[in-house]
């Protein structure tokens, strides 16, 4: 398994995107976006995704040059049409828009449609924390969950990230482990996945890798995780006028488009307090959160975003581990695209 810096990796994605006809700067974005997942230790949504972003891009079912359009803007609110372009330049348009509208009006809402996959949600709501803001993203995408007492995959795993000044950071799917889990485990060869996290073709729990990449994943916590599913397929699919459920394509199907629609929401905190006073308040109540004894077996409390915050300080330090399955298909996709892989340490 190889231990690659993060400047490295990053020039060896722009180099693929650039190589399968995006342009330089959406290629810086969406490089520097994927890596920025592998930094956080979020893998499923980093560089795994480059060999599919390719194969969509070759075949015509993405367009990597498309700008995407505003549909219409008033007061706090935008509808975006993202025709078809990579899903990370789409996000960082709209995250622009949702920030410029709420310093003006202190909420900014933009809901993108016909838009791609567009790597890890923390990375968009993290860009409006920046700006001082909360950053709340959702994403509807694949049809490859069952709703409840369901047996055919009508949702997806359908993000929810919240991100804001302070050390608290949410990022999680509305099922039990995200879709690029099971992917990460099928394509570096790992026979089994631990219970709870998919379902076979006929809705039956497996624990079989093969089985679980044919199949579909579980909803997070039952009746709750479809539920909030439905919650984001609302916000983003059907108020934006987007494809919904199985009108959804996927990065690993062939012959079809994404489709996928996506929320920002930008909310202006120097509207309730000045920001650093409420930096200060989140860190009294993770304080008084972390505060709590460990339960028995455990070594101390966490809270979002404190495994992600510390996987990033070590991987900066000593480099971004990249499985040897990953390895191989992302030296596949730059063979596609005649770009030469950097020599691994």
């Amino acid at each position: 398994m190889p231990l690659i810096p993060a400047p490295e990796l990053t020039r060896f994605a722009d180099a693929i995107l650039r190589g399968a006809g995006v342009p330089a700067p959406k290629a810086c974005i969406a490089a520097d976006c994927l890596v920025a997942a592998n930094l956080r230790g979020v893998d499923s949504h980093g560089m795994q995704l480059l060999p599919f972003y390719v194969e969509q891009l070759l075949a015509g079912e993405m367009d990597g040059a498309a700008e995407g359009r505003v549909v219409s803007e008033s007061g706090s609110c935008l509808l975006f049409d993202g025709e078809n372009a990579l899903g990370q330049w789409v996000a960082e348009t709209c995250c622009g828009h949702a920030i410029r509208i709420a310093r003006a009006q202190g909420v900014g809402m933009v809901v993108a449609r016909e838009s791609n996959h567009f790597g890890a949600a923390a990375w968009w709501a993290q860009k409006m924390r920046a700006a001082g803001m909360i950053g709340i993203v959702m994403c509807n995408a694949s049809p490859i969950v069952p709703p409840w007492q369901g047996r055919q995959g009508r949702v997806g795993t359908n993000p929810i990230c919240v991100a804001l000044p302070g050390p608290w950071l949410l990022d999680m799917a509305t099922t039990t482990v995200a879709a690029g889990k099971i992917f990460k485990a099928y394509i570096n060869g790992q026979p089994e996945i631990p219970p709870g996290w998919a379902f076979d073709s006929d809705g039956v729990p497996t624990t079989d890798t093969q089985k679980a990449y044919k199949g579909m994943l579980m909803p997070l916590g039952g009746y709750k995780g479809s539920g909030l599913a439905m919650m984001v397929e609302i916000l983003c699919a059907v108020l934006g006028g987007g494809a919904m459920s199985t009108e959804l394509g996927g990065i690993r199907w062939r012959g079809t488009r994404v489709r996928c629609s996506q929320t920002f929401i930008a909310l202006d905190i120097s509207r309730f307090m000045p920001v650093e006073e409420f930096t200060a308040r989140m860190e009294k109540l993770v304080g008084l959160v972390k505060s709590t004894p460990p339960a028995r077996d455990y070594e101390e409390v966490l809270v979002a975003g404190d495994p992600e915050w510390r996987i990033e300080a070590e991987r900066l330090a000593k480099g971004i581990p990249i499985a040897d399955g990953n390895w191989e298909a992302l030296v596949r996709a730059a063979e596609k695209v005649g770009v030469a892989a950097p020599a691994l340490p």
